[in-house]
This record gives structure tokens, C-alpha cells and sequence, in this order.
């Protein structure tokens, strides 16, 4: 599997560029998986439902499924929040995984910057950073990137930028 990165701040515009992707990748018949980083203690389960009920009684992991999808929730406890590499091992193969967030992470990625929200650059640490999307005309060398600088607006052009970068073929 392909895995390529969407980094930013928050409010950047992270999540609606990753949605737009995942549009234009599945219509171009890619199948795409997404992973997203959640930076505060969130949940996904309603108050009440069984499943809910099942893991607060201490289950270390609920799978719950039905005949339209199946979803495994997974109880860190003290545990150590997992490294990219090992939540990738829970997915089932496909042509592309973008990752929303991980930062840190070694996966080449493009940081979306728009000038009104957050322009600042991002530690040393995120690297590769391997393109910039922006709403502004701004120079990538200054983010720490070689790479081009990516109108945020044109979804199309930032896919055939991943496309060719990780070697996809249609």
C-alpha cells in the first residue's frame, strides 16, 4: 500500500482536502483507505448503545459490525498511543492510505497552509514534506520543503502531484 501524508495545523483545511482526495481517487477507481489523528480523548461511541456498554465494562477491544460496516475500537488504557506503522497493519490493502495528521510521522507529506488561519512552520521533526498547499502564494523552501507549491483549491492537480509521487497507476 501507498500512504501519503495531509499535515497542517489545526483549522488549516486538513480534513476537507483529504475528503475532496478521497473523492477524486475513488472516482478515478483507486480504492482509498484514510487514517486520522485525534489529538484529544475522543470517542466514537454513543452513551447507551451496547457496544458502549460492552467497553465500559472493560473490554479491551469491541468489534462491532452489521451487514453495511464493522468498526474495532481498541482500549489503550496506560498503553502507549500506537505508532502509524502499527495502526497501517490494521487495514486491509488498498492502492492508497492518506494519512490526516501524524506530524512526525516518516510518511511524505504535503502541509496545507493558508495564510489567514496558521502560516507557521512546522517543526524540523515533520519532515518530508514533499509539497505545500496553499490559498497564498508562498515560497515551500521556507516551510523546509524542495518541493512545489500546490494551489489548495485544485484538488485535481494536488492528486496527480500524490499520484505521481507514490507511483499509482490508474
Amino acid at each position: 500500500m501507498k500512504v501519503f501524508g495531509i499535515t497542517g495545523w489545526k483549522n488549516s483545511g486538513k480534513t476537507t482536502l483529504v475528503a475532496r482526495l478521497v473523492e477524486h481517487f475513488t472516482a478515478l477507481g483507486l480504492r482509498v483507505s484514510t487514517v486520522k489523528h485525534a489529538h484529544c480523548d475522543f470517542d466514537i461511541d454513543r452513551r447507551g448503545s451496547d457496544s458502549h456498554t460492552h467497553r465500559m465494562a472493560g473490554a479491551h477491544q469491541v468489534l462491532l459490525s452489521s451487514n453495511r460496516r464493522w468498526a474495532l475500537m481498541s482500549e489503550l488504557k496506560e498503553d502507549a498511543e500506537p505508532e502509524l506503522e502499527e495502526l497501517l497493519q490494521h487495514l486491509q490493502p488498498v492502492d492508497l492510505v492518506i494519512v490526516e495528521g501524524f506530524k512526525m510521522g516518516d510518511q511524505p507529506k504535503i502541509q496545507v497552509v493558508r495564510r489567514s488561519n496558521n502560516a507557521e512552520v512546522l517543526p524540523a521533526e515533520a519532515q518530508p514534506i514533499v509539497a505545500i498547499a496553499s490559498d497564498a502564494a508562498l515560497t515551500p523552501a521556507d516551510y523546509g520543503c524542495s518541493g512545489p507549491l500546490l494551489q489548495l483549491s485544485d484538488v485535481p492537480a494536488i492528486a496527480e502531484f500524490i499520484r505521481q509521487y507514490c507511483g499509482l497507476k490508474l
